[in-house]
């Protein structure tokens, strides 16, 4: 478990390389900033910025391959965790989606700032957005399971392996989905909180249809 900032930068320097590293100094300095003109992340989580919200997103890379296929994040909002994912995967494809304006801004900026060409900022509602497969899906406070399957399974192509960062109610949200469904799906113990678990699985084509 990780319990305190030097073991969540370590554990994501395990990660990644020395630039990314750099890259992720950049974005935690910005959002610390930027936090102060609009509420990106909740004010007390910046002291512990690496456990809560680097390394709680750097985990999810531990659940997928290192594969190259597109990694789509939905609701992204500061670029949780999918700004981060495409930080420590630069070569990897990676849609950020989110629809508030100034989180677009933001996004947008950090890209440039960040050199990311392979980072596509989508600035749209998930509901239009054109449907492409996907290799992940990944949502950290995007709507509850049973509506993000809902409007997530048109991007998925059977094989997609969904990484759902779920805090506390991991477990519950998981039993609210149909039983075909369910099976396809576990709940995994974060790395950053005790209480919090991630929902990962594969929605097979079979379970697609029924959701």
């Amino acid at each position: 478990m990780i319990t305190s900032e030097e073991q969540a930068r370590d554990f994501v320097a395990g990660l990644c390389d020395a630039e990314a590293l750099d890259r992720l100094d950049v974005f935690v300095a910005a959002l610390k900033e930027e936090n102060t003109r609009q509420n990106l992340v909740a004010k007390p989580t910046l002291d512990i910025v690496w456990q809560r919200h680097i390394a709680d997103s750097a985990q999810l890379l531990t659940y997928v391959s290192r594969e190259t296929g597109v990694w789509l994040d939905l609701g992204t909002g500061a670029g949780l965790p999918g700004l981060i994912i495409a930080i420590m995967r630069p070569k990897r494809p990676v849609m950020l989606v989110e629809s508030r304006k100034r989180r677009i801004e933001w996004l947008e900026r950090m890209r440039t700032e960040l050199a990311l060409p392979k980072c596509d900022i989508v600035g749209s509602r998930l509901e239009l957005v054109e449907t492409v497969p996907v290799s992940v899906i990944s949502a950290r406070a995007f709507a509850p399971l049973p509506k993000l399957i809902d409007l997530s399974a048109r991007f998925s192509t059977g094989e997609t392996t969904y990484v759902l960062p779920k805090g506390r109610s991991a477990a519950q949200e998981l039993q609210s989905l149909p039983k075909k469904v369910r099976k396809m799906f576990h709940v995994e113990q974060s790395l950053t909180d005790n209480d919090a678990g991630i929902i990962v699985g594969t929605l097979g084509k079979g379970a697609r249809k029924s959701t």
